[in-house]
């Protein structure tokens, strides 16, 4: 069925572009896009620097230069899970995070903590509660969970078919930076966590 739904996509779009009054509907997709791009900028060249400089004691050029690798795999995957292998890597051959540390906090990282998506799902839902549209929902990866949220306070998810024309260059975004995000975490656990992981040993008492 996955390879039927791009031109479920297409008809959507053209089906709101053919019943749109005005341009102010594009002006007002665009903006949706440049705010999740700015807001994601301003996470992981803002927030996550600031982090790595005071409290990593790290120069923030080296800590992304370490995960470039990593935040490539992300912005071509568009998934966490399928770039865990490589931020582990990054996290410790680049960074010199203890393996202890790395295999704990990046798979929690790749599965709950979404800075990215987080951002995203707040920005799309005033774009989807200001916009006066209407067309068939559209659920896709990350998606169903905005779906839910409007749902919740009472706003028609309907205009998810909308958003969802530029969702996938700002899913890539979104992956970059949930990925930055776990580095930083793990890099800022391995700096403050001062008992290394020792397994009992068989014959203990």
């Amino acid at each position: 069925m996955m390879m039927f739904a791009p031109y479920g996509v297409f008809a959507l779009i053209v089906t709101l572009i053919a019943e749109a009054p005005s341009i102010d509907m594009f002006k007002a997709l665009a903006m949706y896009a440049v705010t999740v791009v700015l807001g994601l900028l301003v996470l992981v060249y803002g927030v996550y620097t600031m982090f790595v400089y005071f409290f990593c004691k790290m120069n923030p050029v080296k800590f992304f230069k370490a995960i470039l690798p990593a935040q490539l795999l992300g912005f071509s995957t568009s998934s966490s899970a399928a770039t865990l292998p490589a931020t582990m890597e990054c996290a410790e051959e680049n960074l010199h995070i203890r393996k202890d540390v790395l295999s704990f906090v990046l798979p929690i990282g790749a599965t709950i903590k979404m800075d990215g998506t987080c951002l995203y799902q707040g920005v799309a839902a005033i774009f989807i509660a200001q916009a006066s549209i209407g067309a068939a929902a559209v659920p896709g990866a990350g998606i169903l969970m905005l779906v839910i949220g409007l749902e919740s306070i009472g706003v028609n998810p309907a205009g998810i078919a909308l958003i969802f024309a530029v969702d996938r260059p700002l899913d890539m975004l979104r992956t970059a930076t949930n990925v930055s995000g776990d580095s930083m975490v793990a890099l800022l656990m391995n700096r403050f966590s001062t008992a290394k992981a020792n397994p009992p040993q068989i014959g203990d008492k």
